[in-house]
């Protein structure tokens, strides 16, 4: 049966892709329409997007090299694949829902831009003027690449393939798309409520974090719950790539070579080394040694909470989020240890909680010397309208990505089981669910 869903699937996509242009009617283009790009912004974005790419392949590595050996293939490819079915349902689809014409402040209407229809390279996005439309969808589309895939650490070792495919399909349509409208769109409704989120820490890290709270809960424990790196090198290797592809991340989420791409890749270096050091620091206060391990677990944790502050706070305030954020994850870490839920490699505690941190910490530090588009100061300068909106978006994000994923999940498991087999999971998934071995 699943064979004929996705023989049907992929004849259906090839012959929608084949006869596109008796589907859509295109629309010229005058020459007054046309907009005056920026060939430098131009180039940083196609820079950026491929640097956003690599962090997806980097993730893998970071994530393959703390697992049991037997999982490391397994564990890579979860991050790897996203970058072959999220592309398709964001061309299809998901960037049409993202930031197609608003439904409400809550979803956008595919309609317009179904299979990239009306998406080209010779008109804009709003908010990005100086490059093509095809470009800006493009680098939106990395984001929505990367996002499912940091979920996959939090039910590591224990996760059917096929079942994990369609729950990130799900996850991107139903979850990531209202969240990238409702916070990026200039009608969406956090956007007009005055949410600031420059690169993402609500709209990726914060819901990936939710979410992969949501998938340890339902998935339950390991039946070998062992924490046996296989290969340290391959998490060097992986913060390395991500550390690399963050600041086209951050820097890229400026939408252009200027001075506030200049300010976020600054503070994206600045708080990830103060970060960085802050683990190592805190390890050493515990009576451990200063481990490889957390050096990068601390290097990843302080770039995502400065992902939604990058283009937003000074340099100094950068660094003292990374090191806040830092001191915050590792506290986490140890609280869920002491508890029976078996978020594999602690992608909560560092990805949801460095998320929220971050959310926080820009209606904190958020200053309108920085950017322009800080129409209300952070807390620290007196104000306190910017924090409390980005306490109750909190709120309210939190509730949304947690619910909505873990009933996404239990959709998927009526689907198809989510779950592998005791025996399989002994096995290993890398032999299990993909005949494969180091």
């Amino acid at each position: 049966m699943r064979k004929w869903i996705l023989l049907i699937s992929l004849v259906t996509i090839s012959l929608l892709c084949l006869f596109s242009h008796l589907l859509f009617i295109e629309t010229p283009v005058s020459d007054i329409s046309v907009p005056k790009f920026n060939n430098a912004d131009i180039a940083w974005m196609l820079v950026s997007s491929a640097m956003v790419l690599i962090m997806t392949p980097g993730l893998g590595f970071f994530y393959g090299g703390m697992v049991q050996k037997k999982n490391v293939i397994s564990t890579i490819l979860q991050s790897f694949i996203a970058m072959g079915f999220i592309t398709v349902v964001w061309v299809v689809v998901g960037f049409g829902l993202s930031f197609g014409p608003s439904i409400g402040g809550i979803i956008g209407n595919p309609s317009p831009y179904l299979l990239f229809h009306n998406v080209g390279t010779k008109t804009a996005w709003s908010l990005a003027p100086t490059i093509p439309f095809a470009l800006f969808a493009v680098f939106q589309m990395k984001f929505a690449i990367i996002t499912p895939a940091l979920i996959s650490g939090a039910f590591a070792e224990r996760i059917r393939f096929w079942g994990y495919i369609l729950f990130i399909i799900l996850f991107s349509i139903f979850i990531y798309s209202p969240l990238a409208h409702m916070v990026w769109h200039p009608d969406g409704i956090l956007f007009k409520y005055g949410v600031l989120d420059f690169a993402g820490g609500t709209v990726v890290h914060m819901t990936a974090g939710w979410a992969a709270l949501a998938g340890a809960l339902f998935l339950k424990e390991r039946k070998e719950k062992v924490h046996e790196p296989s290969r340290i090198s391959y998490v060097i290797l992986g913060t390395s790539l991500l550390w690399f592809g963050w600041f086209g991340f951050n820097a890229g989420s400026a939408m252009g070579a200027g001075s506030l791409a200049v300010q976020a890749f600054v503070n994206t270096t600045v708080a990830s080394a103060a970060a960085a050091i802050a683990w190592g620091f805190i390890e050493k206060i515990k009576g451990k040694k200063i481990s490889a391990m957390g050096v990068c677990i601390g290097a990843v944790v302080g770039l995502v909470a400065i992902t939604p502050a990058a283009g937003y706070v000074t340099t100094a305030h950068a660094m003292l989020i990374g090191i806040i954020a830092v001191a915050i994850s590792s506290i986490m870490v140890e609280l869920r240890a002491k508890t029976n839920i078996d978020d594999t490699l602690d992608v909560f505690p560092c990805h949801g909680v460095g998320g929220l941190t971050g959310m926080v910490l820009t209606g904190v530090f958020a200053n309108p010397e920085i950017n322009s588009a800080v129409i209300e100061p952070g807390l620290i300068f007196g104000e306190t309208s910017l924090f409390i909106k980005h306490l109750v978006a909190l709120l309210g994000v939190s509730a949304f990505a947690f619910f909505g994923s873990y009933f996404l999940l239990y959709i998927t498991n009526l689907i198809t089981p989510l779950r592998v087999t005791e025996e399989y999971e002994m096995e290993g998934l890398d032999k299990s669910q993909h005949g494969e071995s180091l």
